[in-house]
C-alpha cells in the first residue's frame, strides 16, 4: 500500500515537472522568436549597392582613390556603428559567370580565389577567411526557383573570387559577417538579370546587405596609357549607364 502512494507520488512529481519543462520550453522558444525578429527589423537593409573594384592591386595600392572610399564605406556611407552590421552578405560578381544562377554554399570558412595573373606576389598571400552562408544561399535558390528560375545550382566548395574579397577586405576588414556569392549569365540579357535582382529584394527584409561588383567597363590597358582623362568611349557608356538607371528604363 505504501509503495503504491510511493508510486504515484513520484508520477506526479514527474507530470508537474514536465508540465514545468513544457512552459519554460515554449516560452523560450517565443522570446527565441521575437528575439530573432526584432533582429530582423533592426537589421533591415534598405539599398543595394554596386561597387566598382577596379583593378586587383585596389587590394594593396593606396594611391587608388577608391580604396580609401571602400576602407571608409562602413561609416560614411552604411550607416557606422550606430546601424547594426547586415545578418549576411550576398555579393553578385563579373567574376563568376555560370550557364545558369549558381550559389556558393560554403559551410566554414571561404577560401580566397585567387583569379588573377602577373601581380606582385604579396597579393597571393592576402586572405578573406570570412565564413560561408549556406542558409543564405539556400534562401536564394528558393526565391529565384519560386520566381520562375527553373534551374538554380549549389556549389558547396568554391570560394570568394577577387570581385568579392577585395572590396569586402576593405568594408568589413574584421570577416565576421558570413558571405555568399551568386553567379552572373553573360549569355542572356539586360531583362532576365533586372528579374534575378528583383526576386532577390525580399532578402533585404531579413537584413541581407546584395553588392554588385564589378565595373561598368573592364579595358585594363586604357588606364595605363591614359594622360589621366576619361577615353571617350567609356564616358559615353558610363553615360548611358547612369541615365538609364536614373530615367527607369
Amino acid at each position: 500500500m505504501r509503495n503504491s502512494k510511493l508510486i504515484r507520488l513520484v508520477e506526479y512529481v514527474l507530470r508537474f515537472l514536465l508540465v514545468v519543462y513544457l512552459l519554460v520550453a515554449a516560452s523560450y522558444v517565443c522570446r527565441r522568436r521575437e528575439s530573432r525578429e526584432r533582429e530582423m527589423v533592426q537589421a533591415k537593409v534598405e539599398e543595394t549597392y554596386y561597387i566598382s573594384h577596379g583593378a586587383p592591386t585596389l587590394s594593396i595600392d593606396d594611391s587608388l582613390p577608391a580604396r580609401g572610399f571602400l576602407k571608409s564605406f562602413r561609416d560614411t556611407v552604411y550607416g557606422g556603428a550606430q546601424r547594426p552590421p547586415p545578418t549576411s552578405i550576398l555579393v553578385i560578381s563579373g567574376h563568376w559567370e555560370t550557364d545558369y544562377p549558381t550559389v556558393n554554399a560554403v559551410s566554414g570558412t571561404c577560401d580566397t580565389i585567387y583569379d588573377f595573373y602577373g601581380f606582385p606576389r604579396e597579393m597571393y598571400e592576402l586572405k578573406y577567411p570570412t565564413p560561408g552562408a549556406p542558409q543564405l544561399a539556400t534562401r536564394v535558390k528558393e526565391l529565384l526557383t519560386a520566381s520562375g528560375f527553373q534551374r538554380v545550382s549549389v556549389d558547396k566548395k568554391r570560394g570568394l573570387d577577387h570581385g568579392a574579397w577585395v572590396p569586402l577586405m576593405l568594408m568589413f576588414p574584421e570577416a565576421d559577417i558570413p558571405v555568399c556569392q551568386l553567379s552572373v549569365q553573360t549569355n542572356r540579357d539586360g531583362t532576365y538579370h533586372y528579374n534575378l535582382g528583383k526576386a532577390l529584394a525580399p532578402l533585404k527584409e531579413e537584413g541581407v546587405l546584395i553588392i554588385g561588383s564589378g565595373s561598368a567597363t573592364h579595358n585594363l590597358r586604357a588606364p595605363r596609357l591614359s594622360d589621366g582623362s576619361v577615353a571617350s568611349w567609356a564616358l559615353e557608356f558610363d553615360t548611358w549607364l547612369k541615365d538609364a538607371l536614373l530615367d527607369g528604363r
